[in-house]
């Protein structure tokens, strides 16, 4: 039977006091709505730093995340929690699931040619991180902090409205006011873009995957 866990993914749990409202003045999404919605962590100037997807889970969140980002972005929300009643804890019992059709899981709420996700117990050995790479960089879709810039990059230029990871209805958040200064004068000059790795570009090369023939940049 195929493993269909995401080994490079991790999940961060937050539980207790209000863990919606918590986030809801934090990321880009709204979190007030159904789950599991795209979303980033930003810089004062709208720079991702961090981006994930957030589940539900009864009265708890569930953030899934890039593993080896997972301590440094509970470092940053357990900066931002003050004295609120909220833990901040990795979930080592379930895994994130990926299958690129099927029933098992929910539509990826990115794109719906992303295939399904859900949570659950891992699997032993190999998982699906090649396969669900290769599909998402075949879309287009980028992700993670090797792609998205580590703090260099605007959340709008990662695509983010046509990949519904952000809301404009919902209030303020960290990173908000250049965000949604950007959309009103619809003024996003540069864009990440996936591109055969024959068209690359090193001086707009965010990240090449030349076993896969593609190449992340920023391209105006």
């Amino acid at each position: 039977m195929t493993n269909t866990t995401l080994n490079d993914r991790a999940l961060i749990r937050l539980s207790g006091e209000d863990v919606r409202g918590f986030l809801q003045g934090l990321v880009t999404n709204d979190t007030s709505g159904n789950l599991p919605v795209w979303a980033a962590l930003l810089t004062a100037q709208g720079k991702v730093l961090f981006d994930f997807l957030i589940w539900g889970d009864e009265r708890d969140l569930l953030i899934d995340c890039e593993r080896e980002a997972a301590e440094a972005l509970t470092k940053r929300l357990t900066l931002y929690r003050l004295r609120r009643a909220i833990a901040i804890a990795p979930e080592p019992d379930l895994a994130v699931h990926w299958a690129p059709q099927g029933d098992l899981g929910v539509v990826d709420p990115r794109l719906s040619e992303l295939g399904q996700r859900w949570l659950a117990p891992g699997g032993e050995g190999e998982g699906a991180d090649a396969a669900w790479r290769a599909h998402r960089l075949s879309l287009g879709v980028t992700e993670g902090r090797a792609e998205l810039g580590d703090g260099t990059t605007l959340w709008l230029e990662c695509n983010a409205i046509e990949l519904n990871g952000v809301s404009f209805t919902k209030g303020c958040y960290v990173g908000q006011e250049n965000t949604a200064r950007m959309n009103w004068r619809q003024k996003v000059n540069r864009r990440l873009i996936v591109v055969p790795a024959a068209e690359a570009d090193e001086k707009r090369q965010v990240v090449a995957y030349p076993d896969l023939g593609w190449s992340v940049e920023h391209r105006r």
